[in-house]
């Protein structure tokens, strides 16, 4: 489980939006931002439910009147904190009518810094896409040193690429 340590509001670059923690009311939001990227085959399908049981591993880039442009979810491996642990993005989306006006820039941004201040030491991440993104950012393809339990729950069918970077 992630712990929900302060995150500041930041504003993407050129964009009305602003990034912060996710709470369970935004649970229903998020389940119907992801639905539509699981249906494509980008995001694995997630029960309504495990949005809002785990809120507080998301950050999310919100409008001035409350739509949802994106959300990413961190979680720290092994899941009890334990200083210098790996940690995974996952459920990273951003919707289509956002796309290119930086809000997925905004949002590793916000993961990045977030994941510093838990004393991650390396993240990881899986993609069904290119990853520019992510290696726009540092990542690097490769698996070494990603959370084993994580690794073996990754569905070979998918295609994903596994991408890493060091945090600290």
């Amino acid at each position: 489980m992630t712990t929900a340590l302060p995150t500041p509001r930041t504003r993407p670059h050129g964009a009305a939006a602003v990034v912060r923690p996710a709470t369970a009311r935004d649970a229903e939001a998020l389940y119907r931002l992801s639905l539509a990227f699981a249906r494509t085959g980008a995001l694995r399908e997630r029960p309504a439910a495990l949005y809002a049981e785990q809120a507080g591993a998301f950050l999310l880039a919100e409008a001035p009147d409350g739509a949802l442009h994106g959300c990413v979810g961190l979680r720290r491996h092994p899941a009890v904190p334990d200083a210098g642990a790996p940690a995974v993005l996952f459920n990273f989306c951003v919707a289509p009518a956002s796309q290119g006006r930086g809000i997925g820039s905004a949002l590793l941004r916000a993961v990045l810094d977030r994941a510093g201040a838990e004393d991650v030491t390396a993240l990881f991440t899986a993609t069904t896409g290119g990853g520019e993104l992510f290696l726009r950012h540092g990542f690097r393809p490769g698996a070494h040193g990603a959370p084993a339990a994580w690794l073996a729950a990754l569905d070979p069918a998918r295609g994903s690429v596994v991408l890493g970077r060091t945090v600290r």
